[in-house]
């Protein structure tokens, strides 16, 4: 099992998983899903929250239609169903695995209360990590109700640069590699993947960017 969970320099994995520490051992365990499983429900209960140990989760909501809306897809390392911490009761989300396999540590609301109060340099930190989450959720909301598709790809590729970019050295490009198929990416910014494709076919066309499987560079042009 890899013990490195890192977030803002804090490995989140030997911090708070329950099974780290004596007391929680024996009745902590791993929940294991299956691809397009539901971790919760719109109106569960909030009694948890989640690290993931292995896979990739979405987060998102329905409309009234019925059309789903993806807020997030998380991937190894990451916490979710935070907002049980601040004392919701009830999930105004829905979570649900993406990956064939993936492993989920659940940690519940009393538990986390207890780690935070053994340390509060963690516990400012995971206050810190709730309201830049908020912050990055509604400003991608907004993104999908006022900018045009391109802009919200461009605008998701800043955020992809920031926590997955490095420099290539010899050309100056921005290289994004990132933990995302296309489908993740259309359901992330609004769009569907047929829509997605020409897109970025289009902006390589124009050598803006250029793009494989596993990663996306931003060409000089605009990185």
């Amino acid at each position: 099992m890899n013990s490195l969970w890192f977030f803002d320099n804090v490995n989140l994995f030997n911090l708070i998983c329950p099974h780290k520490f004596k007391k929680h051992k024996k009745c902590h365990t791993f929940d294991a899903y299956k691809k397009s499983d539901y971790i919760y429900f719109e109106e569960d209960s909030a009694s948890k929250v989640y690290l993931i140990e292995k896979g990739k989760v979405k987060l998102g909501y329905y409309t009234e239609d019925g059309n789903e809306v993806v807020k997030a897809i998380l991937t190894k390392g990451e916490l979710f169903g935070e907002k049980a911490i601040l004392g919701e009761e009830k999930r105004n989300e829905f979570a649900q695995s993406v990956d064939a396999s993936t492993s989920i540590c659940p940690i519940g609301v009393e538990t986390m209360h207890d780690l935070m109060r053994d340390n509060k340099t963690f516990s400012l930190k995971i206050y810190k990590f709730l309201g830049l989450r908020f912050k990055k959720l509604e400003r991608r909301l907004q993104l999908i109700l006022f900018k045009d598709t391109k802009t919200r790809f461009l605008e998701f590729m800043k955020e992809l640069c920031e926590e997955f970019g490095h420099d290539c050295d010899k050309t100056g490009d921005k290289v994004i590699e990132h933990p995302y198929t296309q489908k993740d990416i259309a359901s992330l910014i609004g769009t569907s993947r047929s829509n997605l494709n020409v897109l970025m076919n289009e902006l390589k066309e124009e050598n803006l960017i250029t793009f494989n499987r596993k990663e996306i560079r931003l060409l000089q042009n605009i990185a």
